[in-house]
């Protein structure tokens, strides 16, 4: 079995330590309550401090959680939300669409899937929680670049990766499409990531008004499409759900 990393351990037991009690601790209540040196406790705290994590008052020089640690934690709540406040929204639009339903979330230059709604049928399907998609070519992707910032830096700045004959790396041609998925509400991905699979997607927005994820309908072309095009009444279904699950998070204009 591999083997704990010790300072790792040490820095966890001091944040918890941070994290309870006292708003505020000293170098010397925080080496002695976890039985380290104050030399090594000093060094941990500098490193924590550093990155964000630990914050010391200039006037007492006692240590406290830094705000980058607040931060992540308030990232790790707000993905958890979403999905919660989802669950009964994509649940409801994979009945009605007969299609799978994904969840998607800005992470680390992609998209990240964190909830998944099989189709509802007897097929046999693998759980894509966890997994990640493109941003230049999915209509997740395409959704999050069009409506947030962070994501538009990143899905330009970046080779775009030709999946399909149908993907479009061009930069100009892939800002004409976020400016129409600005225009229209909702993106669309006929093959451009994957052959023989479409997918339309519609963005989430937090009470701030904030782009916090989106919603997608993926399935066959044959079913998701009508002559080439894709099928209104999907799209009119994402675009429903995307704004319950907004009004969920206290949204109140569209």
């Amino acid at each position: 079995m591999a083997k704990n990393i010790q300072s790792l351990e040490r820095a966890a037991a001091m944040l918890r330590l941070l994290a309870g009690g006292e708003r505020r601790l000293g170098l010397s209540d925080i080496a002695s309550s976890l039985d380290l040196a104050k030399g090594t406790a000093h060094g941990i705290l500098r490193t924590l401090q550093a990155e964000g994590f630990v914050e010391q008052d200039p006037a007492s020089g006692r240590y406290q959680l830094g705000a980058e640690l607040l931060r992540l934690g308030n990232s790790y709540l707000d993905v958890h939300e979403l999905r919660a406040r989802a669950l009964v929204w994509t649940d409801d639009l994979a009945r009605s669409s007969g299609e799978s339903v994904h969840l998607g979330v800005l992470h680390q230059h992609g998209v990240l899937v964190v909830h998944h709604v099989f189709r509802p049928d007897d097929s046999r399907q693998v759980l894509e929680v966890g997994a990640m998609q493109p941003l230049h070519s999915t209509a997740l992707g395409k959704v999050l670049a069009a409506y947030d910032p962070v994501a538009h830096t990143e899905a330009v700045e970046v080779e775009r990766k030709a999946f399909t004959p149908a993907t479009v790396t061009d930069l100009d041609a892939f800002e004409s499409l976020l400016d129409l998925t600005r225009a229209k509400g909702w993106a669309a991905d006929v093959e451009e990531t994957w052959e023989g699979v479409a997918s339309v997607a519609a963005p989430i927005h937090d009470r701030r008004r904030m782009p916090v994820g989106a919603v997608a309908i993926t399935g066959a072309v044959e079913r998701v499409c009508d002559g080439g095009e894709l099928r209104s009444e999907l799209i009119a279904a994402v675009r429903d759900c995307a704004r319950a699950v907004s009004r969920d998070l206290g949204a109140s204009r569209f």
